[in-house]
């Protein structure tokens, strides 16, 4: 297999497990796993507190480092939940969903199957159904149209001012990794990019982009991102936000 690198850094090993901590006078829940690690790690993301630690690590420094860290876990875990949650997109009429940061309205008539966007509007025809899974089946092959005439022109735009040619670009389905650039220098995009402005758009190609000049998270790898992106760390922050709260379609969870 060839070497990949992702938006979000290697793969955790191990199963995490559940368990729960009184922190500033709340219950928190919170997955744990121990992992091969020098550290114990605290993650606040969509899904809550991730704790990681050392293999050896002991419970009572485990602790310990929780009630140290347990205004800044409260105070993450309330930003959180102000972030608007994934919502599902079915396929039915008057349904919104956001293309490129901006929300557009679904038309969804009879007709002979097509897509078309009319100003704030997705008109959707198709033979089989006005709605439901007819519509969604079009709907995701137009959006991953969108994408990849989007992501490719801009992917050989970043490229170019790293002086290195057009790499081959192509899509996935995944959910947790925004990009991924191969050893061969090939780049993977999620699909689910349509749905964000340009602007975070374009930070997730300066990032795959840089990995063609540095396959890895160094220090060196962060200047060539900022030479590419100025404002990478406000992306970065707010692609974790936004991201969360990206439609689900066709599904409900």
């Amino acid at each position: 297999m060839p070497e990949q690198l992702n938006l979000f850094g290697a793969p955790e090993r191990g199963a995490a497990v559940r368990r729960a901590a009184i922190l500033a006078g709340r219950r928190i829940e919170y997955r744990f796993a121990r992992r091969r690690r020098r550290t114990i790690a605290l993650t606040v993301d969509a899904r809550g507190l991730s704790v990681s630690a050392p293999l050896n690590a002991a419970w009572r420094e485990i602790e310990a480092f929780l009630f140290e860290k347990e205004r800044w876990i409260v105070a993450r875990l309330d930003e959180w939940d102000g972030v608007p949650r994934a919502a599902p997109v079915l396929g039915f009429d008057g349904e919104r969903l956001p293309v490129f940061g901006e929300t557009l309205g679904l038309a969804v008539v009879a007709g002979k199957p097509d897509v078309q966007r009319e100003g704030r509007e997705l008109r959707i025809s198709t033979r089989t159904s006005v709605s439901g899974r007819s519509v969604v089946t079009l709907l995701l092959r137009w959006l991953r149209a969108q994408a990849l005439a989007a992501l490719t022109p801009r992917t050989a735009f970043y490229a170019a001012r790293l002086g290195r040619s057009a790499p081959a670009v192509s899509l996935s389905n995944s959910e947790r990794q925004w990009g991924l650039c191969t050893a061969e220098g090939a780049i993977r995009y999620s699909w689910r990019l349509v749905h964000l402005a340009p602007s975070l758009v374009d930070y997730v190609i300066a990032h795959e982009v840089a990995h063609l000049v540095e396959m890895n998270h160094s220090k060196r790898f962060w200047r060539v991102v900022e030479s590419l992106y100025p404002d990478w760390r406000d992306a970065r922050a707010r692609l974790e936000r936004e991201g969360a709260g990206l439609p689900l379609i066709g599904r409900t969870s």
